[in-house]
Formats: C-alpha cells, structure tokens, sequence
C-alpha cells in the first residue's frame, strides 16, 4: 500500500486529492441510466425483458419467482448455510428490535395536545445483486428492520438466474418478503420508482448495487425515498504496536476483496507495524482467491498514514470518515469517544470487520465515501415515517391569538391571521 507521512492537515490534503482522483476515475453513466428510466416508464414490463435480454442474456418466463422455485431452494440450500442464516436473523432482529420508536402525547398546556404518530412506510423495495455479488446476508439486513418497523410490503428485485443461488431465496423467505421479482440493473431501480404491468409501486427503495443501480437510485429520488447513494466498499484501521500485523492485513484484505474500487486504509503510529502489515499483505494475498481484485485494490486505493500520536491518528480517521472502522489498539473501547465519523465500529484485537457483515446482528448496509459525515448505517428507523398531530382547544386559540397573527403580519400573510380572526371573531 501506498505509504503517507507528514502533518495531518498534509495527509488530509493527499488523501482529498486522491479522493478527488477516485471520484473522477467513475463512469459518468447519468445520461445511459436516464433512457433506462424513461423506457421502463413508457414501456414497463416489455422494456425489463428487452433489458433482460440485453443484459442477462436471458428473459425470465415469469417476473415473479413462484413459490415452488422458493420452496425448493430450501431443499437445495447447504443445511450449515440455511443455520447460519437463522442465527444471524435471529442477531439481527435482537439488535434492531432496539431501535423501535414510539410516538407521544403532550397535554402540559391546558386545552392543548400535541403528538407524533411513527408509522411504517406501506411499500419498499430491495434491491438485491446476482451473480458473484450474490450476498443472502444482504437480504436479511435489508429486510428485517423493515418488517421490524412494520413495513406491511416488501418487494425483492434480483437480476434474473437460470439457477437462483438457493441461499438468496431462502433468506427472502425467513425474513418475510412479500414477492421476489427477476429483474436487476436501472431498470430495476426504475421498475420499483414507477411501477409496471407486473412490479408495484413502491414508496422506498433499499439495498446495494453497482455504479448503474445507485445512479438510478439517484435519478429517482423525489419520485421515492432511497437508503443512501453508496459507493465501493472501505474499511479503515486504526492501529498501534499492540495490534498483530497478520490481524490488520486480513481485515484489510477483506474489503479489498470486495471491488478493485474499493479503499483499504490502515493509520498508525507505529512503524514497526506498517512495515509488518505490508508483509503480511503480499503473503495473505497469494493464496486469496479474489486475488486479481484485492491486489489491484490494495496497490491502487489502499493507503497506510504513519503518524506521530492517537489523537493525530484519530484526527485522521475522522478526516476520512470510513464506511467500517476497526479500532485494533488493546482497550479499544476507551477510545471510543475519539470517534466522529464512522458508519460502524469494530473495538479490540478480534473483532474483525466481518463479524459485522455476518453475525452480530448490527447492520452492514453502511455509508460510504466519507458520508458517514451525515448518514447512519440502515435501521429500523427508515423504514418509518413521522407524522406531527395537534389540538387546540376554542379557549387555547384565543389565548395565542395575539402572537399568532403577529407572527402572521409581520411576514406579510394576512390569510393566515384571518384564519385566527375569524375565529374570535364568530366565537
């Protein structure tokens, strides 16, 4: 990895100007993804199966997967795979279940209640990648806070398979999907954002994909509310001289894997360690399978920042805001509050980044490219919606009468303050 030195504003310097590089280096597919949208708009269900054909090299006979394809993805799925799905649902729903909001009920002024309703977003879609990127995990993280927020409808879009991946399906099932439809890319997007002969309307849409899928993501918000507009995946590492070098290099690697876009950035204060992590990199990434993947990765976004002290290696990391954060300093937990921006943390020496992804039952469906600035890793809580209610009593109105059509004056809208007046006046 690309080794940086220097003070932190420096470092921050290089690594925007990276950033800026990387952003640069992505496909402009706005205007590609555009015709997608439009054509599924105008078109519907012929235009998913010319893009299907297109695309997938295939044109599903059906949209909708049948309940006998379900089903018989769970005689298929590896026993071990179908319980360690339930396991992690199991986690999942015990994390997220802390996440439930309840409304309330204000009557500390006489003739006065006011209130906030938290009800659940009727239709959401998900969208879930196929092929390599085939990820059962996903389904779960996607799905289950919606059904813990009450979501009443759910529907999963996934690129069409002459053989479905048994585990994708059988993690639809436990988590409760309502329907599963074989479309993918931005006419996917766009099939969930308007509506087809065949795929509903949603009012939300949910779940990764590639550069096309989160461009359509983009296009259509407004039209439906989206998670968040993610990029490739990235993990940053926060490490001094207790952290053992063959740990950092594998949780590093972990992401690397993931995309050749993808950003791996470690920050010490130890040389020592630096020094150790790249060997221990070049060792681990012969026998990877993904190797082609991580190695591009590695060399071409990963970064190790050597810096003199932890508050200058957490000033960096903030600077840098990482979708994953491992903190692998002994007492990890202290340091906690030194954390500003991270999507989500990973405290000690063994808590390795894809106990996240897997098992604890926090959420993997996190902001990336320094987002983790203004956004939250995916929960319950956006799978609901916020409705305000108020009750003013005929005496309560009279009482505030005064400084609400002063209010209403002052910003020059009479029709407001005749909306009181009226009242006192036919009281």
């Amino acid at each position: 990895m690309k080794r940086l030195t220097g003070t932190v504003q420096e470092i921050s310097d290089v690594l925007a100007a990276d950033y800026a590089a990387y952003s640069q280096a992505q496909n402009d597919v706005d205007d590609i993804v555009s015709s997608i949208i439009s054509n599924v708009r105008e078109n519907g269900d012929s235009a998913l199966d010319a893009y299907a054909q297109k695309f997938d090299g295939m044109v599903p006979e059906l949209l909708e997967v049948s309940r006998e394809t379900i089903a018989r993805a769970f005689d298929e799925i590896d026993p071990a795979v179908l319980t360690a799905l339930e396991h992690a649902k199991a986690n999942i729903e015990s994390y997220h279940k802390h996440q439930v909001e309840k409304g309330f009920v204000d009557t500390e002024t006489d003739g006065v209640v006011r209130g906030q309703l938290v009800l659940p977003i009727e239709k959401v879609g998900v969208y879930v990648p196929g092929g390599t990127a085939a990820y059962p995990s996903s389904v779960l993280m996607n799905v289950l806070p919606a059904k813990i927020a009450g979501v009443p409808e759910i529907y999963m879009v996934t690129p069409p398979q002459a053989n479905f991946n048994p585990a994708i399906l059988v993690a639809a099932a436990l988590s409760g999907v309502t329907k599963i439809y074989q479309v993918g890319g931005a006419q996917a997007i766009a099939a969930l954002a308007y509506g087809t002969q065949t795929i509903p309307k949603v009012d939300k849409i949910t779940g990764p994909g590639n550069v096309f899928v989160a461009t359509a993501k983009k296009q259509v918000f407004g039209q439906v509310g989206i998670d968040m507009i993610a990029g490739p995946s990235e993990i940053g590492v926060i490490a001094d001289a207790s952290a053992k070098a063959s740990y950092v290099a594998a949780d590093l690697l972990s992401q690397a894997e993931h995309d050749k876009l993808a950003r791996a950035i470690l920050v010490t204060n130890s040389v020592a360690l630096a020094d150790a992590v790249d060997l221990a990199l070049s060792e681990q990434l012969e026998s990877l399978p993904r190797k082609a993947i991580a190695q591009e990765s590695i060399v071409q976004n990963g970064r190790t920042i050597v810096t003199d002290t932890i508050d200058d290696m957490f000033a960096l990391m903030n600077d840098i805001a990482p979708e994953h954060l491992e903190i692998a300093m002994d007492n990890a937990i202290e340091y906690l509050p030194k954390v500003k921006h991270a999507g989500s943390i990973f405290l000690g020496h063994f808590t390795s980044e894809p106990i996240g992804d897997y098992y604890a039952g926090t959420n993997h469906v996190l902001p990336t490219s320094g987002t983790s600035r203004f956004y939250s890793a995916l929960g319950v809580y956006d799978f609901v919606k916020r409705s305000q209610f108020t009750y003013y009593s005929q005496d309560a109105v009279a009482k505030a009468s005064k400084d609400i059509t002063t209010l209403a004056y002052s910003e020059g809208l009479e029709g407001h303050a005749r909306a009181i007046e009226i009242r006192d006046e036919q009281a």
